[in-house]
């Protein structure tokens, strides 16, 4: 599949507000003008850049840069509760692209940005001063990045690897298995998966299943054991256990979590 194209987007010289409820999602790359704060009220988001693949739960957001490469996409129904910063707004030094945990505090202040839509007054002095105070909070937030990413190969090779693990999750993904389907040795795959992403496959792979878990319980249409079963777990005692030391709870308890905060 070619690379996708990157999409002009024309944007006014104010903050504002991004509230949609959508079935489904997919922005295509895009590049913003300004700071953006990617927030997903109920739902979750999944987001790219060049470098790494987010999910984003209510508990989480992105805070990404001006004019960096980004694709955001949900398969299930989402409402997005976001704020396109103004190029001008002075915001204090940030990661290109960091997802961090959101406090009580922000997902309020979010969701209160929400009244300053696209086409609202941009010399609202109000408006202004509250879009400074939260770009100021979540710069400091976003300085605490969470881990919640995988990164995204640089090589056709190992493109073709991940894009085999996160289709194939409830398969054996042993390094001996994967060595066999790639006609190349242990020792080699391993090598090379560790130079191209940073990390071993067995990590790549359990991160892997973390993520799509995230993903799933955020639905309703599969119930825990099942989900567990679909991710390649052979028992459930066992993904509980990986889920509560990756997610620090355990399955149940993010779902109740997810599916409280979509009915608030």
């Amino acid at each position: 599949m070619g690379e996708p194209t990157t999409r002009p987007v024309t944007y006014p010289s104010c903050t504002f507000g991004i509230r949609q409820t959508l079935s489904s999602l997919d922005s295509g790359w895009q590049r913003f003008p300004g700071r953006y704060l990617l927030y997903a009220s109920r739902g979750g988001f999944h987001l790219e850049i060049d470098q790494a693949h987010w999910f984003l739960p209510p508990q989480r957001a992105a805070w990404v840069a001006p004019d960096e490469r980004i694709r955001i996409w949900a398969d299930r129904p989402v409402t997005s509760s976001s704020v396109l910063f103004a190029r001008t707004t002075p915001v204090p030094v940030s990661p290109t692209c960091s997802v961090f945990a959101v406090t009580p505090l922000v997902r309020e202040m979010i969701l209160h940005a929400m009244r300053w839509p696209i086409d609202r007054n941009p010399d609202d002095e109000l408006a202004n001063s509250f879009f400074a105070a939260l770009a100021a909070v979540t710069a400091e937030l976003a300085q605490e990045p969470e881990r919640f990413w995988l990164p995204k190969p640089n090589s056709t090779w190992t493109g073709s690897l991940t894009e085999h693990i996160g289709s194939h999750l409830a398969d054996n993904l042993s390094l001996s298995t994967l060595a066999k389907k790639a006609l190349v040795s242990e020792r080699t795959l391993s090598r090379r998966f560790r130079e191209d992403l940073g990390m071993s496959l067995g990590q790549y792979v359990h991160r892997a299943r973390m993520l799509a878990a995230l993903d799933r319980l955020a639905g309703q249409d599969l119930s825990v054991s099942e989900i567990a079963w679909s991710l390649g777990f052979e028992s459930l005692s066992s993904f509980v256990t990986a889920f509560r030391t990756f997610a620090e709870e355990t399955p149940t308890q993010y779902r109740r979590r997810i599916l409280g905060e979509r009915r608030s």
